[in-house]
């Protein structure tokens, strides 16, 4: 494959001087080991040396007889004859060989660092300021003076007035005509090279080419897209690179500058690097000979030519803004999966970079800004699978390394010399330990070094670059390079990193595409340092987290195996989880974010991958509570609901079973089973835990039964999340802390709960009595149903019982039974006044439709009874005496638990009340009513009874006080009742109508009237 030429100088002071020596000094280093010297690892593949020599030429278009003739020169112009060179066909090929100028070999420097040179830095590095010549003596690379260089280029005898303006006269004559044949664009680019010598004391000569440069450009791109793009015939080609390399080193850039300059060397870099291969243009010349050219010989010293047309335009170059030209035109060549392409651009590179640093005088302000890019490209280059290019890359970084000390040391002001002496120290170091073979061949052992002189903005540059040589699938070995580069680097630069997002992004999208699993295992790692880092940790998560849910297999795989060290773990999980625990401070009615979808769903990949086990367990009480509260806010969710960023799912179709609570009701059964909660999970599955949670209605239910489940099988994490919850239960919104109320007064059965202070428990349930949720009034009664168990707290729970007697009035069946059993624990400590209050509330509660209220509503009155001190029973005498008749008659009830009642003596007042239950619903107890009125009239005073008269017993509407007994009808009708559905209560109903009637008709009789 094609290498350039190694020498500095131009075609001028090289391959335009015919010699017969055949052997270049450098040349035995061919074939030579591995050395300090750099330039030894290359072989020189575009040397003319040695080529087989071509047919005879037949004519000497640059021979001192023909300038003489054609510019009417004297003898002086030999000379000049001298520097413009050979004619192309010798110069292509003759029985002549070509001499190729080089350097000695102290030209070239070891990458080894004198260790000699940094010990004051070693005694004290502070104390020492960088020069020039301190990155010169440290590198190893010698200074060579730019006047020196440059003198022998230009020492050359003047042309005479007269020949100026025959070779002016010359050129002008192209531009207003054509150039038809090879020997008129050959004669007018070597006379365009001969005029350029005249410049610097030729001030005709300077005016001419200032004026007509577009002019040249416009004819030099004209030949340049005449030669064919697919064969090499001619040394046009070869003459354009001369002439164009005469001008800059002139200072005559016809490169740079403007649209048409840049568009001039874009053609000509493609025109020399898209040529077939060598063994491509030698089967051509086979099929087709050109007759007077060898092929393979006009290709190495045209592509020398190009190589040195590169070289001059670094020359002088203090900005460096020629060299990022070059480098933006090489940069699609040096990544071309061609290879004999990528050999040629990284062979001019390499050439450029040494030439370069030879000749380095830099000047603030330097418009070279892609260092970090141009750093990694060569380092991916060096480890290439072609050997060729891999060494070619290995020269160009070696003098890429100087150059970067110098422009540091330009750039850096005094404040930040210290970081630049830590960072030649560390160069040293890192040098010391590897041979020039390893330093060469080992892509990571490169990013160890430039790492420290590269700036945030040039790591990411660096990073980026190598990411894109993931792409690179036809060469493998590309990938294995890139995956070292990129674990080294971002090991190795610690937190000083920009634009984290943008290289997350970039990763993710590669993934799909790496399949080496080593590589896969590096990138990973990449993510996993990142992630690690805490000033990173948040980015990189918030960039994971936008990604379409569930997550592909790719980005399944890099959640499930992060690699990261024991301390960071916990601190990795935690962020995640506060991306979720964040979302549950919104208000409900707004739509989902979803972030909290993709958390959840990433948590589930982590808890699957099992990684971080150790954070896991840690942090197990805050991972429960927060898939909780997310499964409460997810309940009855689609995808619809969630508010997806726009374009995240774009082509994409979401499945109607993808749903948050599926996220969520996931990760938490992963949780449950990857801390060893096995049988708390069991009990989920066999009481259909899973299924409460996921109901509207019942999920209070299901987070009771694994709180009761956690508090049975592992005692000790229940208190963890007890200890938890307390400061959480007044966070978040309402379902939020209905959740967290839901676990926490299920934990109060805990032992422990007694430890808690009074204003974490006894004056929260307080707080949740008075709310305004009805749910929180009954979490209030069922935690101190709990907390009353224990002797220490039941006086504190006392304070609490106006509100508790309050809540018989609630119209929520679960509710009232709470507070009644509650009272029942407190009865035998209230006063009377308490007591009084109680009986009067649970006497409205004996009619209740509600068999369990008013079942233990009658418990709790006879319980009170019992409870009133003699010296206050004259107080609840009317009470009582009121109470009889209903407790006597729903002791009637079908239902055997309702409390029995108690007979009492006949009085006209129980007649009426007596009387208010004949409407009841129930027939048992509408029956015993009518039954009950019979059986009182043996009794009352019928003098009273008189007075009162009995129609209002048959016929009239009696007045009841319907707030008394609410579930029975205003008014009595003992006519009506004989028309009822049921035999029964109307026999009785006419036995009880005859003693009424009796009653009214025989006024004076006292007798028993028979039933």
């Amino acid at each position: 494959m094609p290498l350039p030429y190694r020498g500095r100088g131009s075609r001028l002071a090289s391959s335009r001087v015919a010699s017969t020596s055949v052997h270049s000094p450098r040349r035995a280093g061919r074939g030579a080991p591995w050395s300090s010297h750099a330039l030894r690892l290359t072989r020189r593949r575009h040397s003319s040396e040695q080529v087989p020599p071509g047919p005879e030429p037949q004519a000497d278009f640059r021979s001192g007889k023909w300038l003489q003739e054609h510019a009417g020169g004297d003898a002086r112009d030999s000379q000049q004859t001298a520097r413009a060179g050979m004619g192309s066909r010798h110069r292509i090929c003759s029985q002549e060989e070509v001499v190729i100028p080089c350097d000695s070999d102290n030209d070239s420097g070891s990458v080894d660092l004198q260790l000699s040179n940094l010990e004051d830095i070693k005694k004290d590095p502070s104390s020492l300021e960088l020069t020039d010549s301190d990155i010169f003596d440290i590198t190893g690379l010698s200074q060579e003076s730019f006047i020196d260089s440059f003198r022998h280029l230009t020492q050359q005898g003047p042309v005479s007035e007269a020949n100026v303006e025959r070779l002016i006269q010359s050129i002008q004559e192209v531009f207003n005509g054509e150039l038809q044949s090879e020997f008129e664009k050959l004669t007018f680019l070597r006379s365009l090279s001969s005029l350029s010598q005249t410049l610097p004391y030729d001030e005709t000569t300077e005016s001419f080419i200032h004026s007509h440069i577009t002019d040249i450009v416009h004819v030099l791109n004209m030949l340049i897209e005449e030669e064919p793009l697919h064969s090499l015939f001619s040394s046009v080609r070869q003459e354009v690179f001369i002439t164009i390399a005469n001008l800059s080193y002139q200072d005559i850039h016809l490169l740079f500058g403007s649209e048409d300059r840049a568009d001039l060397f874009s053609l000509i870099t493609k025109s020399i690097i898209t040529l077939p291969s060598v063994e491509t243009l030698i089967q051509l010349q086979e099929i087709m000979p050109s007759g007077s050219y060898n092929t393979e010989c006009l290709y190495r010293q045209t592509f020398q030519a190009f190589s040195e047309m590169l070289q001059s335009l670094v020359v002088k170059d203090p900005h460096l803004e020629n060299l990022d030209t070059i480098f933006k035109q090489m940069d699609p060549w040096l990544q071309s999966t061609k290879d004999h392409e990528r050999e040629r651009a990284t062979a001019s590179m390499a050439q450029v970079l040494k030439c370069l640093s030879r000749h380095l005088s830099l000047k603030l302000p330097l418009r070279f800004q892609r260092l970090g890019h141009f750093v990694a490209l060569m380092a991916l280059l060096c480890g290439d699978s072609v050997t060729e290019v891999a060494e070619e890359a290995a020269e160009g970084m070696h003098c890429l390394l100087h150059v970067t000390l110098r422009l540091k040391c330009t750039i850096y002001d005094k404040k930040n010399h210290p970081n630049l002496r830590r960072a030649m120290k560390k160069c040293q170091e890192l040098l010391e330990l590897y041979s020039i073979k390893q330093f060469y061949s080992c892509p990571f052992k490169i990013a160890q070094i430039f790492e420290a002189f590269l700036n945030s903005n040039e790591l990411f540059q660096f990073v980026m670059t190598t990411l894109d040589g993931l792409e690179n699938l036809k060469h493998p070995c590309t990938q294995k390079s890139a995956g070292e580069l990129l674990i080294t680097m971002v090991k190795n630069a610690e937190s000083r990193f920009e634009k984290v997002p943008e290289i997350m992004g970039v990763i993710c999208a590669r993934l799909s595409i790496i399949s080496q699993p080593r590589v896969r295992r590096q990138i990973i790692n990449t993510v996993s340092l990142f992630i690690s880092r805490p000033k990173y940790t948040d980015i990189v998560i918030g960039h994971l987290l936008c990604h379409p849910v569930p997550y592909d297999r790719h980005l399944a795989e890099l959640w499930r195996t992060l690699e990261v060290e024991l301390p960071s773990t916990t601190w990795i999980l935690w962020r995640l989880l506060r991306k979720l625990q964040k979302c549950h401070n919104e208000p409900t009615h707004e739509k989902m974010a979803y972030v909290a979808v993709a958390a959840t769903d990433a948590l589930y990949e982590v808890f699957v991958g099992n990684r971080l086990q150790a954070a896991t367990f840690r942090l197990f009480p805050q991972l429960l509570m927060t898939l909780l509260i997310q499964i409460h806010h997810s309940i009855g969710l689609t995808m619809s609901d969630v508010a997806v960023p726009s374009g995240l799912y774009t082509g994409q179709e979401m499945s109607s079973e993808v749903t948050p609570l599926c996220f969520a009701i996931q990760a938490t059964k992963s949780l449950l089973l990857r801390t060893l909660c096995w049988q708390e999970f069991n009990i989920m599955e066999k009481n259909k835990g899973w299924t409460l949670l996921e109901g509207k209605e019942c999920h209070l239910q299901g987070v009771s039964l694994l709180a009761n489940a956690l508090l049975e099988r592992n005692h000790l994490l229940a208190q963890k999340v007890m200890y938890l919850l307390v400061p959480l239960l007044n966070r978040g919104n309402d379902k939020h802390k209905l959740t967290s109320a839901g676990f926490f007064v299920e934990l109060l059965q805990s032992p422990v709960a007694r430890r808690l202070p009074s204003i974490y428990s006894i004056v929260r349930l307080k707080d949740w009595l008075h709310h305004g949720n009805r749910v929180f009034k009954f979490l209030a009664l069922r935690g101190l149903c709990y907390l009353i168990k224990h002797q220490d707290m039941r006086e504190d729970i006392r304070s609490l019982l106006p509100c508790i007697l309050d809540l018989l009035c609630e119209t929520d069946e679960k509710i009232v039974l709470l507070a009644i059993q509650i009272l029942l624990q407190l009865v035998g400590t209230m006063d009377f006044t308490t007591l009084t209050a109680m009986m009067k509330t649970l006497f409205t509660l004996f009619g209740d439709v509600r068999s369990d209220v008013h079942r233990l509503s009658m418990t709790l009155f006879g319980a009170s009874i019992k409870s009133v001190k003699y010296t206050d029973k004259k107080g609840v005498e009317n009470q009582v005496l009121d109470s009889l008749v209903p407790l006597l008659l729903y002791s009637q009830d079908e239902n055997d638990a309702v409390a029995e009642g108690k007979k009492c003596q006949g009085k006209v007042n129980l007649l009426a009340q007596t009387l208010m239950f004949s409407k009841n619903a129930k027939l048992p107890i509408r029956r015993a009513a009518v039954l009950f009125v019979g059986l009182l009239l043996k009794y009352v005073d019928y003098s009273e009874l008189r007075t009162k008269g009995t129609d209002w017993i048959e016929n009239e509407i009696i007045s009841i006080d319907l707030h008394l007994q609410p579930g029975f009808c205003g008014h009595l009708d003992l006519k009506a009742l004989l028309h009822d559905p049921e035999p029964s209560l109307c026999i009785i109903a006419s036995q009880a109508l005859f003693r009424v009637q009796k009653v009214g008709a025989e006024p004076d009789s006292r007798q028993s009237i028979p039933g």
